[in-house]
């Protein structure tokens, strides 16, 4: 039956959900506060010239992006194009600087030179890994997570003990690797999904796979592009973008949403999908109405904010990739500072992206676009005392990395954004950068319900519900969301 459709929010996950619902015959109506859609994937430009994408930057698993064009009889290469990047990053550490080659064979001789055996190793880790990044990403995250039953499977059941669902992903690598960077490059990846190596299942190195065997890419023209593409399919099925219009308030009767106070206006809908902040969206509904309390959201563990600079340099920075990763000090003392004490760290890691070596339309000519990222526990204290310190703290780890002195003198444009600008934002809860940890705790069926329990007709998606957090996990819940309204009979 056809259903008039609301969409809160135009992240991935309401563009995805968007693309699918009108795709199954649903009048679709996608609301969004800001000017542009892509939400944390929004990208601004400066009047000298900038272009920065806002948020992520890792293109990887990129057959979740080809498999959603082609849901819909595109290709990738029908919106932009996709470059694989050679190295795919650089790794900094105190005493050297590994590169990440884009061939798989050549990582497997740097891992050997590295650690006697360990390109044995990595061939065995991957090999894992890609089973899990199969049986995970076709059979695992696919599911809505109604109940324990989904995962009933003969196929799924016979994959548990290869899934190492019950294995922390730290004991796991190090079970492979024993070279201290060799685990650290392993780790890593892990770092933005929540927690610890420590407290992450192994079931995700499946993104091991999925970045260092599918390679690291970049679509020209920036991260956006994406963004840009998948509002384009979801308009080209039917559905209606509508920009710089704030939901304020959900109305209910009868067990049932009636209509969206949207810019003071009542809007009736059929259903409502929120691809907005999950506690946030919550608070727009009376308290009897929600499907979890203010001590539920306290008790959980959330991925990551962030500190953010985006800078403008006039001047080309010679010995800098594309990605690069400064991991001079200890993972896990930055980890805890993250997680455990949530403070802001003494010895912070953190990353820097140039995607003007890669894309010469982002920056003016002879300049560099930069962009600087450092992981901080939600809810800290946010100010720019703070702020100016980590700059600094940065900018001389890429000084010394470089040979370039002064850098700070060189800056023509810089913003910073942190824990207020994604409260402010996005309604992020306690400024999440990157959702709710997928800690084992927290995993499918136990993460935050996609329906809600009292409200017949309103779903939720992104990076807060199932699957969890990064791009292309919030791909597939738009996917699941959008399927699940349709079998729904409100």
């Amino acid at each position: 039956m056809k259903k008039k459709v609301a969409i809160i929010g135009s992240g991935f996950s309401g563009l995805s959900a968007a693309a699918y619902a009108a795709k199954a015959g649903h009048e679709v109506h996608v609301f969004e506060k800001h000017d542009q859609p892509g939400g944390r994937a929004r990208q601004f430009t400066t009047e000298q010239g900038f272009v920065f994408d806002m948020g992520p930057s890792w293109y990887w698993m990129p057959d979740i992006m080809d498999k959603f064009f082609a849901d819909f009889g595109y290709k990738t290469s029908d919106f932009f194009d996709l470059i694989s990047l050679n190295p795919q990053f650089e790794m900094i550490f105190s005493d050297e600087k590994i590169n990440i080659p884009e061939n798989f064979e050549d990582l497997k001789v740097l891992f050997e030179t590295i650690e006697k055996g360990a390109g044995v190793q990595l061939e065995k880790f991957i090999q894992s890994a890609k089973y899990k990044y199969e049986v995970g990403m076709k059979d695992f995250v696919t599911k809505p997570s109604h109940s324990w039953l989904e995962f009933v499977s003969p196929k799924i059941a016979k994959s548990a003990l290869k899934l190492n669902l019950l294995t922390n992903f730290r004991s796991y690598v190090g079970s492979y690797f024993k070279d201290e960077k060799l685990r650290m490059l392993m780790e890593f990846p892990v770092i933005f999904l929540g927690a610890s190596p420590k407290n992450i299942p192994a079931l995700y190195s499946l993104m091991n796979y999925g970045g260092y065997a599918l390679g690291t890419h970049y679509p020209m023209g920036g991260f956006y592009q994406l963004v840009l593409a998948m509002q384009q399919v979801a308009e080209k099925q039917g559905a209606i973008f509508h920009f710089n219009k704030t939901v304020e308030k959900i109305n209910t009767s009868h067990n049932k949403i009636t209509s969206l106070q949207i810019n003071e206006e009542n809007i009736t809908f059929d259903t409502v999908i929120a691809s907005s902040d999950y506690h946030h969206t919550e608070t727009l509904l009376e308290e009897r109405l929600r499907n979890y309390t203010e001590e539920y959201w306290q008790s959980r563990t959330f991925a990551p904010s962030s500190l953010i600079f985006y800078l403008g340099i006039n001047q080309t920075i010679s010995n800098l990739k594309h990605h690069t990763l400064f991991f001079e000090n200890d993972l896990d003392e930055h980890i805890d500072c993250i997680y455990g004490e949530k403070k802001w760290p003494e010895n912070p890691l953190f990353y820097a992206c140039c995607p003007s070596k890669t894309d010469k339309s982002v920056a003016p000519k002879g300049k560099e676009n930069l962009f600087l990222l450092m992981p901080l526990a939600i809810g800290i204290q946010d100010d720019e005392t703070n702020r100016e310190k980590y700059l600094a703290e940065m900018l001389s780890r890429i000084e010394k990395h470089t040979g370039i002195a002064d850098l700070a003198s060189k800056i023509e444009y810089q913003r910073s954004y942190c824990v207020t600008d994604f409260v402010q934002d996005y309604n992020a809860y306690g400024g999440n950068a990157y959702g709710l940890a997928n800690t084992l705790n927290q995993t499918a069926v136990l993460k935050p319900k996609i329906k809600n329990k009292k409200l017949n007709n309103l779903f939720y998606t992104g990076q807060l519900t199932v699957p969890g957090p990064g791009v292309p996990s919030s791909i597939i819940s738009g996917k699941i969301v959008a399927n699940e309204i349709t079998k729904f009979k409100n």
